[in-house]
């Protein structure tokens, strides 16, 4: 199952595909007991599907067995057992790609020309992912973390090696032959390497970065290259050949840290501009502003959902499973304004309890 979007695969799974492109969306549980009705919720959503192929004219006999085929694929990638809280699976004539979501979707079908996508953009985006870049004078290791996970990352030729022969620091340093593993020339230019690598990362996929290793390895990175100087350092060393679950434990309290002065930095920008009538608060008046292309940071708290009815001027609050509910508008308004170059900002519940759960600054 797939977990990181990068813009390179948005962008692939918004083009066009011959009808019917099907995204099968349903939510999920981490653990009992409420995970023990996934299995029946899925068999479920994806009998809705093919009960919509089935029923749709525009489909025919040949497609639709090329979709249910792939569709099938699909659903025999699943893995429950490492369940997150949402689930979507897309499914097109020659493809089909199962995401595993950090945040809930809602279940429904929907048979289009493109994929559906919102709701992982939303999800992508609340996930805030980073990049955590470990060295040592021998390897240099990238991961990919989220808030639950940590797990390496092989983009942009990581992990990188350095291969030296009959290498050993100890026995050097106590020979004389160098003062520190760190002095040496063929560690610096493995590590102006590992930078140039990282930077052509971030360019590809832009995203906070942590740096981790012992003092002298992030002063001699900070020397040799650009990389260190923007990202957060962290000063523990032995990372780079370490475990997914311990790089997670290292950086979670640096994480927490930045969460903490995001926050109160989000606050403080929608204390302004209400000074400078600047600001919007509430789904419905966000609703408009983002489709004019006016938000410049939305600001929203971590599990705010809402289901509405949108009546064209307004959204008035609805019941799921009412006709014409949309049970996911939270994302819509997530994505909408992603698209018109809006930052977007989760923050723990309660943070905007007076502006209803979601606030924004306007550009205008």
């Amino acid at each position: 199952m797939e977990h990181a979007l990068s813009p390179a695969t948005l962008a692939e799974l918004r083009r066009p595909r011959p009808y019917p492109a099907v995204s099968v969306l349903t939510p999920t549980h981490r653990r009992g007991p409420e995970n023990g009705q996934d299995p029946v919720r899925l068999r479920n959503v994806v009998a809705e599907a093919r009960k919509r192929l089935e029923s749709d004219p525009a489909v025919t006999r040949d497609r639709r067995a090329e979709v249910v085929a792939q569709l099938d694929l699909a659903v025999a990638e699943v893995d429950l057992t490492h369940s997150e809280d949402g689930l979507v699976i897309f499914a097109a004539p020659g493809e089909h790609q199962v995401w595993s979501l950090g945040r809930r979707v809602p279940e429904r079908v929907v048979l289009s020309d493109t994929f559906l996508t919102r709701n992982l953009v939303a999800a992508q985006a609340a996930e805030r992912p980073f990049w955590v870049l470990s060295v040592s004078a021998d390897r240099a290791t990238l991961w990919s973390g989220g808030p639950d996970r940590v797990v390496e990352d092989h983009a942009g030729g990581f992990p990188l090696v350095r291969n030296r022969e009959n290498f050993d620091a100890e026995r050097r340093m106590r020979v004389g032959e160098v003062p520190s593993t760190f002095s040496d020339e063929g560690t610096r230019q493995f590590l102006r390497e590992a930078d140039t690598a990282m930077a052509a990362v971030l360019r590809e996929e832009p995203r906070p970065v942590y740096v981790t290793g012992d003092q002298e390895a992030l002063a001699l990175l900070e020397e040799v290259g650009g990389v260190a100087r923007t990202a957060v350092q962290v000063r523990k060393g032995g990372l780079a050949h370490a475990t997914p679950e311990a790089v997670r434990q290292a950086i979670v309290p640096v994480l927490e840290a930045e969460t903490a002065k995001g926050t109160t930095s989000v606050v403080r920008e929608l204390t302004s501009a209400r000074g400078h009538r600047a600001f919007a608060a509430g789904l419905d008046e966000l609703w408009q502003t983002a489709h004019e292309g006016r938000v410049r940071l939305l600001a929203v708290e971590e599990n705010y959902r809402a289901t509405v009815r949108d009546l064209g001027a307004h959204l008035m609050p609805a019941e799921p499973g009412d006709p014409d509910a949309r049970d996911d508008i939270v994302d819509e308004l997530v994505e909408q304004c992603l698209e018109t170059g809006a930052d977007v900002r989760f923050v723990p519940d309660g943070t905007l309890e007076d502006a209803q759960g979601i606030a924004g600054v306007l550009r205008y």
